[in-house]
């Protein structure tokens, strides 16, 4: 189910979002900046948050979590307003966003993290539905 989910965002930001210029995992990046090898900004990193589950039906699993973009720009003095409007048009691709293993994919919370010097990170959580068939 995770798999699929982050598929479907990568697939939708990449048909939908196409200023977007890498999607990848999120693993700390901007925190090592320096340390990494450099990617193409505007970039998302999609964070996989803890999943809550509960049988279902003696069979499965039902499961809610939060699934956050981490969008990240360069900063430029005056460039928020590109960058919010970037997160304007990545929440009109993916809300609702649904597959087989997951629906209900909504946005919960809007963060910005202004601890960087060049970059400007914003952070969009959105709760998603699970479900797991065995």
């Amino acid at each position: 189910m995770r798999k699929e989910l982050y598929n479907a965002i990568k697939e939708k930001l990449s048909a939908d979002v196409p200023e977007v210029a890498h999607i990848d995992l999120w693993n700390h990046n901007v925190e090592f900046i320096e340390q990494e090898d450099n990617w193409d900004r505007p970039a998302v990193f999609v964070e996989i948050a803890t999943i809550s589950c509960a049988p279902f039906q003696g069979r499965g699993h039902r499961g809610k979590g939060l699934v956050r973009l981490h969008i990240v720009t360069d900063w430029t003095e005056g460039g928020q307003d590109a960058t919010w409007d970037l997160s304007n048009k990545i929440h009109s691709a993916i809300e609702g966003l649904s597959g087989g293993h997951f629906n209900g994919m909504t946005l919960v919370a809007i963060d910005t993290n202004h601890n960087h010097e060049d970059i400007l990170e914003s952070i969009d959580s959105y709760e998603v539905r699970y479900l797991m068939r065995e």
